[in-house]
């Protein structure tokens, strides 16, 4: 029967005004586009009067406390599906541990300094600003995007401090981080030194291991040959006393970098490898005796091997600058240096070395004697060759590389050249490609060394204690411990100084001679942290020399000009957050014995190598273990055929679109439902399936909330042991459902929720527990213990169902919670715990399961029976059904109520061997009020269309029920 408002008295004389039909102030569309934004202006907060989230606080005070730390999202540029997915999950989590009886602190933040909004800010002003024009207008910027996305947010029905969230550009937070960065001092984590980094030309800056990504690139790759100097050294190092006579000698390398060769200052040979000397037409070639073959085919040669030796033979060895006969600037030599990462996998086994442009062959040529001021670094911030380079001065790199294949190719060294696609790093802002390139900078140390002015050393190297924080940390999916403990085990040096405006300073100050550090540097950050602290990054700008180190001083002191990266910003926030601007707001603060500690955090799984990554470390620096309980990933959004979004294809989604159309429920919902521990799929069908389930749950959610419409628990509530067999049964399977949905919250799992929600809201309410209740709600008088025992169930099914909703389906919840819990509801769905279930009944559910197990059955043949045209609704049949003895004592247990549970008009149970349903139709008059076929129609003579059981229902003592 349909939801329906109950009929007045004055229409008695039809049956259907006799019944309790449901009625409810829930509405059966949701409306949800239109009606959510008036949920959110009630979270918030209004004049005079605490939001949601601060009552949320003040009623949890003293509970126990579980913390999200936010990773903040940078504060440029709309919202995308991303950030929802985010946010939304983020959320969820957080309301499932309020409903657990926690003190759920959720304290949104914003990373706010860094590259892309100077990037922003030059596009929208011109490039040559100057350093405070720069800050003052990227401040106002960040300040704009922060509004625009914190609103979206809040709309998408996220909870939490918006009133006060935390913004990395405070300057709380950037003293706390200079503060941070004096302890990662001390503790001696901190050198400066020069060494190759990876640095996008579009930045100007140097980038972090973490702002690296790897896309195809077509290289051309180049054999080029170094002359001897010596032939007669080289002919010894082969065993040889002389070369053949007539041929020059030539070591072969293999490179794909063209635009390194100018500045090369060395080869590398691995000493155990061997290596061949091979007579050809172009001259003697050094070259793997592994390779030799590969080698000739690949320049068009034959030859034939004299000679073979280990590499370490060749060490010492000097050849010739491929342009050495070209230009005077080239006229230098290149010793061999032995290395051990020299391989014969491919190429000619022997490496040419530009130490300022590679991390293998800087460390090679500095063990071998090569100093800082000896290395060449021709290829500026820009990427282009100095001026004054030979040959190729103002070029860019990247164009450079056809003019020096042409200038080694007419001074005949160019033995091939091919073009290639191989990966290839790349800045993942601006997704050009980058380069390793020797700078001074300021490092944080992974394993052992000197640092600047030590004062604490920590007890381990900072690798290892990041590799212990690891094996202390727990991991949502566990997967992404490997992937984390890879990455720390491998990463270098962390370079954590940049070359850009909008940032956190690094406020030292060098001497113009020796480069050292000014001797009172741990006093002056204790200075310019105060000094942040009351201005801004802008009052640091501010400050001259002279002010900070005095007249006498300041002359022989430049003021360093860097920032801090982006990611020491983001990476210290537990510490100038959780420590910091917002201790206050905890209850009890969330600290471990050694340092602030989250419950945990939650990011996109790229993060492993980004926030999860500095965090881990910059923890470790600080307190010798991670800022985090534990770790928890999820995988991008994706479209409906698993491909990346972007605007060229045509596939993506905006939130605020679906969010206007369909609601944030459904985003919610979708997020809610899908596995995040893999790519998410979103697109118009896939949202249609979301909104699908969600009416499913919304209709189950009404018909709850329309049966118990006029029941008040305090005096109607029937106790367990008088309840209904079949209601106790509805109960355990309650109970033991809530038991397993808990246990995922517990596991940060939404997916099985939602399914097993779905599940339980068609199969055991609607198909099965609703659909039997409905003639006892209806039929039986309305205060009989028969309906009170089951509004009873229904009622504490509603309490747990508006639980297990609200941290997915927030607004369904807060606008069905007043509806039903009336001058009870506090207002909010929020301020409850999730229901308290005994123990499941284990037997009880084993019954009933047999029971439905039968009665599905029954369905089936009833069913072929509809179809055939020979009944219509299955009270219009009767079954004799047939079983074994223990089935049938099963069946007859249920007594009369048995036609109840199959919801058919008659029952007979007979013993046989297996199990079988005959079904017929029913020869007995229908009843015009419950509509069940009886022999006993008519027999009351002043209700004619009525049956004995409705008659006794409306006018006598009524009927009993026992099972259901």
């Amino acid at each position: 029967m349909t939801d329906a408002k109950k009929t007045p008295a004055a229409a008695a004389d039809k049956p259907a005004s006799t019944l309790n039909l449901p009625d409810t102030a829930f509405p059966m569309r949701g409306d949800l586009p239109k009606r959510e934004p008036g949920w959110v202006q009630q979270w918030n907060a209004h004049e005079g009067e605490a939001g949601l989230y601060k009552r949320l606080r003040d009623a949890r005070a003293g509970a126990p406390l579980f913390v999200l730390h936010d990773g903040p999202p940078y504060a440029n540029g709309k919202l995308h599906i991303g950030h929802a997915l985010n946010k939304v999950l983020k959320d969820m989590i957080v309301k499932s541990r309020q409903l657990a009886g926690f003190d759920a602190q959720y304290i949104p933040g914003w990373d706010c300094h860094g590259l892309p909004i100077e990037n922003a800010i030059e596009k929208l002003h011109g490039r040559n600003l100057s350093r405070d024009d720069m800050q003052a207008k990227s401040r106002a910027y960040a300040t704009e995007q922060i509004s625009q996305q914190r609103e979206d947010f809040k709309r998408l029905g996220v909870l939490g401090d918006w009133e006060r969230p935390y913004r990395t550009m405070d300057p709380a937070n950037e003293a706390g981080q200079i503060r941070a960065f004096k302890r990662v001092i001390e503790r001696g984590f901190v050198y400066r030194g020069l060494k190759p980094v990876y640095w996008c030309f579009d930045c100007g800056s140097s980038l972090a291991e973490f702002e690296i990504e790897y896309q195809d690139k077509k290289s051309e790759t180049l054999d080029v040959a170094f002359e001897t100097d010596d032939a007669t050294q080289l002919a010894a190092a082969f065993g040889l006393s002389a070369l053949p006579a007539g041929h020059s000698a030539f070591a072969v390398i293999w490179t794909t970098t063209a635009w390194t060769i100018p500045a090369n200052q060395a080869l590398n040979a691995h000493p155990e490898l061997r290596y061949a000397l091979v007579q050809t037409d172009k001259g003697c070639l050094v070259l793997a005796e592994s390779l030799v073959e590969k080698c000739l085919e690949r320049f068009g040669l034959t030859g034939q091997v004299i000679a073979t030796t280990v590499g370490a033979k060749l060490g010492g060895l000097n050849f010739r600058h491929p342009l050495y006969d070209v230009d005077a600037g080239y006229r230098r030599l290149s010793p061999v240096f032995i290395a051990e990462y020299v391989s014969d996998s491919d190429g000619t086994g022997i490496v040419h070395s530009s130490p300022a442009y590679g991390v293998d062959d800087f460390n090679s040529c500095v063990a071998n004697g090569i100093s800082y001021d000896q290395i060449l670094n021709p290829v500026q911030g820009n990427g282009t060759y100095a001026a004054d380079f030979p040959l190729f001065g103002g070029l860019h790199i990247w164009k450079a590389v056809p003019v020096i294949l042409e200038a080694l190719k007419n001074a005949g060294r160019l033995m091939a050249t091919v073009t290639i696609t191989h990966s290839y790093p790349h800045c993942w802002r601006h997704k050009t490609p980058v380069i390793y390139r020797a700078a001074a900078q300021w490092f944080i140390r992974m394993d052992e060394g000197e640092g600047v002015f030590t004062q604490d050393k920590a007890p381990k190297t900072l690798r290892q204690l990041a590799l212990d924080a690891i094996d202390h940390t727990a991991f949502y999916p566990e997967n992404g411990r490997a992937r984390l403990r890879d990455m720390i085990a491998n990463r270098p040096d962390w370079c954590i100084s940049r070359q850009r405006s909008w940032g956190v300073p690094v406020p030292f100050f060098l001497h113009k001679d020796s480069g050292e550090l000014h001797p009172n540097t741990m006093a002056i950050l204790d200075q310019a942290a105060d000094i942040v602290e009351k201005g801004g990054i802008e009052a640091w700008s501010r400050v001259t020399a002279e002010e900070i180190l005095g007249a006498a001083d300041a002359p022989h002191y430049t003021k360093s000009t860097d920032i801090l990266e982006v990611w020491f910003d983001s990476g210290s926030t537990f510490q100038h957050v959780l420590r910091g601007s917002h201790a206050q707001a905890y209850a009890v603060k969330p600290y471990h014995e050694s340092g602030p500690e989250a419950d945990l955090y939650l990011e996109g799984h790229d993060q492993h190598r980004g926030w999860f990554h500095s965090s881990l470390l910059l923890g470790c620096a600080l307190y010798d273990r991670a800022p985090y309980r534990g770790l928890l990933t999820h995988g991008f959004a994706t479209d409906g055929q698993g491909r990346k979004m972007s605007k060229s294809l045509g596939n993506t989604v905006e939130p605020q679109s679906v969010t206007t159309k369909l609601g944030a429920e459904i985003v919610r919902l979708w997020v809610a439902a899908t596995d995040y521990s893999g790519d998410l799929n979103i697109d118009d069908k896939i949202l249609a399936r979301v909104v699908d389930a969600y009416r499913r749950i919304r209709n189950t959610l009404r018909f709850l909330l329309a049966n118990v419409s006029d029941f008040d628990a305090a005096t109607d509530a029937v106790p367990a042991d008088q309840l209904l067999e079949i209601d106790r049964w509805a109960l355990a399977r309650t109970a033991e459902l809530q038991a397993d949905i808990l246990a995922h919250f517990e596991r940060y799992e939404f997916h099985p929720v939602v399914s097993k929600l779905q599940v339980f809201c068609s199969e055991d309410l609607g198909a099965f527990y609703l659909d039997v209740l409905k003639d006892r709600l209806y039929t039986t008088a309305p205060k009989s213990l028969a309906r009170r025992s089951a509004q009873t169930a229904l009622h504490q099914i509603t309490h747990a169902m508006l639980r297990w909703m609200a941290p997915f389906l927030s607004f369904t919840a807060e606008e069905a919670w007043p509806i039903f819990a009336g001058s009870a509801s506090q207002g909010s769905i929020f301020f409850e715990t999730f229901s308290r279930f005994d123990a499941p009944d284990e037997a009880l559910l084993a019954r009933w399961a047999r029971i439905r197990a039968i009665r599905d059955v029954a369905n089936k043949e009833i069913e072929a029976l509809r179809a055939a045209g020979q009944v219509g609704a299955s009270l219009q049949a009767t079954l004799r059904i047939t079983a074994n003895t223990e089935d049938a004592a099963l069946l007859r247990s249920l007594g009369a109520d048995l036609k109840f549970v199959t919801i058919t008009s008659a029952v007979s149970v007979e013993d046989g061997a297996e199990l079988a349903v005959q079904v017929s139709p029913s020869t007995a008059p229908k009843c015009e009020r419950c509509w069940h076929y009886v022999d006993d129609v008519g027999s009351h003579a002043e209700h004619p269309g009525l049956c004995g059981r409705c008659v006794s229902n409306l006018h006598g003592a009524g009927e009993t029920r026992h099972i259901a």
